[in-house]
């Protein structure tokens, strides 16, 4: 029944005003409910999204966000394998004469701290630039053998050290990498670091049966703080022709492995993406 307001009383009008009040109501629960559900929908896709993430790099540190630089500073004096300089600098703009400042550089992939790719040691492997981005981002396990390299400066990482780790400290992530901290890079700056007094090359580095088990038990890559994944008396350069041609990588000359514990930190490796390459300077960096 429709009714005319010029007929309607004063109750007329306060039941008018009650029904409008109804229905404004009744419209803003509904949108409540509908905000509710959207809102709670998100949270579902984001609760499910995060969920993937954490399944799908479950050991990555929890970063209380300490970074610690596993990346030597290097020029022209940086101990190399060869003995050239692995890095040469040709100034060609300058401040006073053009307003700023540009080397022109020539590098060699394989010095400094740097990664070696599949490609340095496998005809078909992949290049520096194919490797996997996840890879590069990495729960790292520092395996300490100072006591073993102070008696024997080829001291090799072995299997009874891995297992040794293990015990201590737990299982050895799906794709980490897997740091050997023999103290070495407290000799850069002095021939030792690459020679003995004979000048032979000395310094330590992984066995093949110790990165024949780090394949076998899922890890992603190795590192050492040496000039090699070999050791220095290394005749036949065993792990290079069998951990790379496996398709994993490896990284060499890194520092700062005393300032991070043995297990719990997150690697990040800012590999170069040239193509074709066998490896290259890079900028390593663990998150604790």
């Amino acid at each position: 029944m429709e009714i005319d307001p010029l007929d309607m009383g004063a109750s007329d009008w306060e039941r008018l005003k009650m029904c409008h009040a109804c229905v404004i109501e009744n419209v803003k629960t509904s949108m409540l409910s509908r905000r509710e559900l959207f809102r709670g929908a998100a949270s579902v896709g984001l609760a499910s999204a995060a969920a993937g993430v954490i399944s799908a790099r479950p050991a990555l540190a929890q970063s209380t966000g300490r970074v610690v630089d596993l990346t030597h500073a290097y020029d022209g004096d940086f101990p190399t394998f060869d003995g050239n300089p692995g890095i040469l600098y040709s100034s060609q703009f300058e401040h006073d004469r053009d307003g700023y400042k540009i080397w022109e550089l020539t590098i060699y992939e394989h010095t400094g701290t740097h990664i070696d790719a599949p490609l340095h040691f496998a005809a078909d492997g992949a290049s520096v630039a194919e490797l996997d981005p996840s890879s590069l981002v990495c729960p790292l396990c520092i395996i300490d053998i100072k006591s073993k390299a102070a008696d024997d400066p080829n001291a090799m990482l072995e299997p009874e050290d891995i297992e040794a780790f293990v015990s201590a400290n737990g299982d050895i992530p799906q794709g980490a990498c897997v740091a050997m901290n023999s103290g070495w890079a407290d000799k850069l700056g002095t021939e030792g670091y690459r020679n003995d007094a004979d000048g032979n090359f000395t310094f330590p580095g992984f066995s093949k049966a110790a990165t024949d088990m780090l394949i076998e038990i899922g890890a992603g890559s190795i590192g050492v703080d040496t000039l090699s994944l070999d050791p220095g008396n290394s005749a036949d350069f065993a792990v290079h022709y069998s951990w790379l041609p496996s398709g994993h990588f490896g990284i060499e000359n890194l520092a700062n492995l005393d300032a991070l514990p043995v297990s719990g930190a997150t690697l990040f490796v800012g590999a170069p993406k040239h193509k074709q390459g066998t490896g290259g300077p890079a900028r390593v960096m663990a998150v604790i």
